[in-house]
């Protein structure tokens, strides 16, 4: 972009939406922030104006009702200055499936997944158009170990992951970077949804550090961070594995362990 463009923050008033906003304030990025903590992110603006300099404009806004979320679908597509939106934006719920309500698991997915891929929706046809910009969306490792037990909100990070990949596969030829961030346990106030004490847990990520190493997966052009993960092979083996297994999926009969009952 000839201009540093500006990006917009979803959850941005706390935790890693917070940290982002600082690290691009920093960076020389004007910033819209987008949450429903309107105080805090008052707080979180007007430090980053005095120390950066750079204009933020504020969006109060609870991405699961549909007017709030339209206002901001509205500013992604005819704000051209945006050329970077970080979908942060998400929840957790605690409990086991069974023990969860419906209503719960509901606003979950509206928020996790609903918003996300509207707000991508947004502002993707301009950014594919301009033929440059990024999309970063932040996922999560429980997307990829149902084992972790977290079945609907790993369900939803498994979205997270997917249409991220299926974004970068369709617009990063069009110029648009596409980026999933996946964090492990990091120290944010989600643990507080749940009901967990973020304290009493092992190897938690600083969410600085979170945020910082997820920036260098940007920098690269990485389609996938996975900050805490040591062996980089260790995701090009699991995706080598997975494009191995579609040469497989085009087979006009079931395969013959199908086909003999044991």
């Amino acid at each position: 972009m000839s201009t540093i463009p500006t990006v917009l923050i979803t959850g941005a008033s706390t935790g890693i939406g917070a940290t982002y906003a600082d690290r691009f304030a920093r960076r020389g990025h004007d910033l819209v922030l987008v949450a429903r903590d309107v105080a805090r992110m008052e707080a979180v603006a007007g430090r980053l104006r005095q120390e950066t300099g750079v204009v933020i404009d504020i969006i109060p806004a609870d991405l699961t009702q549909a007017a709030d979320l339209a206002r901001v679908e509205t500013r992604l597509r005819d704000d051209a200055r945006i050329g970077i939106l970080v979908n942060n934006a998400g929840t957790a719920i605690g409990g086991t499936f069974v023990e969860q309500s419906t209503d719960d698991m509901a606003r979950l997915v509206a928020l996790n997944t609903t918003a996300l891929v509207r707000l991508a929706s947004a502002i993707a046809p301009r950014l594919a158009k301009t033929g440059e910009g990024a999309i970063v969306n932040i996922g999560s490792v429980v997307g990829l170990a149902p084992e972790f037990g977290m079945t609907v909100y790993g369900a939803t990070k498994a979205f997270v992951l997917f249409l991220s990949q299926g974004l970068s596969l369709e617009l990063g030829p069009k110029g648009v970077y596409v980026q999933a961030v996946l964090p492990a346990t990091t120290r944010t106030e989600i643990w507080e949804h749940v009901g967990a004490d973020v304290n009493a847990l092992n190897n938690v990520m600083e969410v600085g550090d979170l945020v910082d190493a997820a920036l260098v997966g940007f920098d690269r052009r990485e389609p996938v961070t996975i900050p805490p993960l040591p062996d980089a092979g260790q995701w090009d083996a699991f995706e080598t594995a997975r494009k191995t297994m579609m040469a497989n999926f085009g087979n006009a009969l079931p395969a013959e362990r199908y086909r003999t009952f044991a």
